[in-house]
């Protein structure tokens, strides 16, 4: 193994632009042999690592094939099983691509990802294969998780089974897609702005963002740590519950988790009756200058559904609710820039697992192929790097600040009530886009949608979408939000109304199907 090179005086020039340090030419050459001199620990640490790190295990996929995915919601096809026996002997998972499985290509749905095959699974996967699961493929994404529309992906947008000419709802797209049409059992989904809910909501399936810190995210391809969350999509409550059980629980390499949580059997408490309990009914997620009355209607049906089961419903206004999206596109933006762009997915400053070879990979394709990121990521980019420029962090330092008061009203509401319930998304899937689609409307198409769902990021709470009735034909979503790391009362209320429905509907069989095979 070669040692690091040392700068040239001209790359030490760079440095000293950088940071402004003023050196004059002399200065900088008497700081080169010093510079040279630290650079043996880096090297150090290069060949002590080298000593522990082991090759991608040897595992068996195959590229997704046309002729066999008619949605474009798989990445690439796997057959991948562990305990012969667990609570989930039997069912199929796709994976989020923006989750490693060792020895498996992962995408993230960019070009400046592509070709990275990670060296270990990700917790939540070695946990799905001690269960029994039979892990089945990597689901597409969109474009590093950066949208709410099905479009910005690589390698192609994916469709909504309900309409295929319409989106699917991102970033979990292939994940939403796949789940709703049958083609797997559960998947394991990804939000920091609704990215498991909003796909859900427009597929409609059942999507639990759960608890900030109740999922490892080890593992997984990181956005901003403070909003990073994994969790369960699936077609009934008790799936999502039963794979949430699995998903669960400190895995000590993570620092967006406790040390200590307690275990919850989710399944059994969706058999503890719901009647009596408290949903306040949150004014300000109704009626925005997006809303689509008729899924406002078709959401306040289905909360009439929940008093007819005997539930306590009332309104309540949390003001909070219309500028929490402020302190979260602060958060998302100046933060993911940091962190996910210039930091290469991990940044630095933290405890907790790190990949040396993603970062690195990423790192050089991040630059080789910046101009093939989608128009939502490069957004995220010029806006969140002019704002850390400009104030230095103290955006993002004010956004964090005020996390705690957002966070404190929801729970002021949650304190009177048990579940907090409104519209998940403000209208049902939208066409997707042609190709010369212009800017504006592409990042309206694609970002547009998460009023309701972001706010849950940046507060923790738990938050899962059910499907509503449906309107024009496609299905809407209600959205159930509890207390932090009190996900059961969520799932009993969502099991309550799905019982109450008599269960939720599937999109329609096409004429000719296929299997991932």
């Amino acid at each position: 193994m070669s040692s690091l090179p040392p700068p040239d005086l001209d790359r030490l020039a760079a440095l000293d632009r950088h940071f402004r340090f003023g050196l004059s030419p002399a200065e900088l050459a008497e700081y080169a042999p010093a510079v040279e001199a630290s650079l043996a620990a880096s090297t150090a640490v290069e060949e002590l690592y080298a000593r522990t790190s082991t090759p991608a295990p040897e595992r068996s996929w195959a590229p997704a094939r046309p002729e066999h995915n008619r949605l474009g919601a798989w990445y690439v096809t796997t057959s991948l099983t562990g305990s012969p026996d667990g609570p989930l002997a039997g069912r199929t998972v796709a994976i989020k691509d923006n989750v490693a499985v060792a020895g498996v290509p992962m995408m993230n749905g960019s070009r400046t990802v592509e070709g990275f095959v990670p060296r270990q699974d990700a917790t939540v996967v070695r946990r799905l294969l001690d269960a029994g699961a039979t892990i089945t493929g990597k689901a597409v994404c969109e474009d590093l998780c950066f949208s709410g529309a099905s479009f910005t992906s690589r390698p192609g947008p994916v469709r909504n089974p309900w309409d295929e000419t319409r989106n699917a709802g991102g970033s979990s797209s292939g994940c939403g897609a796949l789940v709703a049409a049958g083609e797997v059992d559960l998947a394991v989904g990804g939000d920091q702005g609704g990215s498991i809910r909003i796909p859900s909501a427009f597929c409609g399936i059942v999507g639990h963002k759960p608890t900030h810190g109740l999922v490892p995210y080890t593992g997984a391809f990181p956005i901003e740590r403070t909003i990073d969350h994994l969790g369960p999509m699936a077609r009934t409550v008790a799936d999502a519950a039963a794979l949430l059980g699995v998903l669960a629980g400190p895995d000590g390499a993570d620092p967006r988790q406790p040390s200590v949580l307690d275990p919850v059997d989710y399944p059994a408490a969706l058999t503890e009756p719901a009647s009596g309990l408290r949903v306040g009914v949150v004014t300000e997620g109704f009626g925005t200058p997006l809303s689509d009355p008729a899924v406002d209607a078709s959401v306040r049906a289905a909360i009439d559904v929940l008093r007819a089961a005997g539930l306590d419903v009332a309104e309540v206004s949390i003001p909070w609710h219309s500028d929490a999206m402020h302190v979260w596109n602060v958060i998302a933006t100046e933060g993911a820039a940091y962190q996910m762009l210039d930091g290469n997915a991990y940044g630095m400053n933290t405890d907790g697992f790190h990949d040396p070879e993603l970062i690195a990979h990423f790192a050089r394709q991040r630059l080789e192929r910046g101009g093939e990121l989608s128009r939502t990521v490069k957004l995220v980019g010029l806006s969140g790097r002019y704002t850390f420029e400009v104030g230095g962090g103290k955006y993002y330092a004010m956004a964090r600040r005020l996390v705690p008061e957002v966070r404190a009203a929801y729970d002021d509401a949650l304190a009177r009530y048990d579940v907090l319930v409104m519209p998940t998304l403000p209208y049902t899937a939208t066409a997707l886009p042609p190709a010369d689609v212009s800017l504006g409307d592409y990042l309206a198409i694609a970002l547009s949608m998460v009023g309701n769902t972001a706010p849950f990021d940046v507060t923790g709470h738990p938050a899962c979408t059910v499907p509503a009735g449906p309107v024009g034909g496609l299905p809407t979503g209600l959205m159930i939000i509890g207390r932090r790391f009190d996900d059961a009362t969520v799932l009993r209320v969502a099991h309550t109304y799905e019982q109450a429905v008599g269960g939720f509907p599937a999109p329609p069989v096409p004429a000719t199907t296929g299997s991932t095979a």
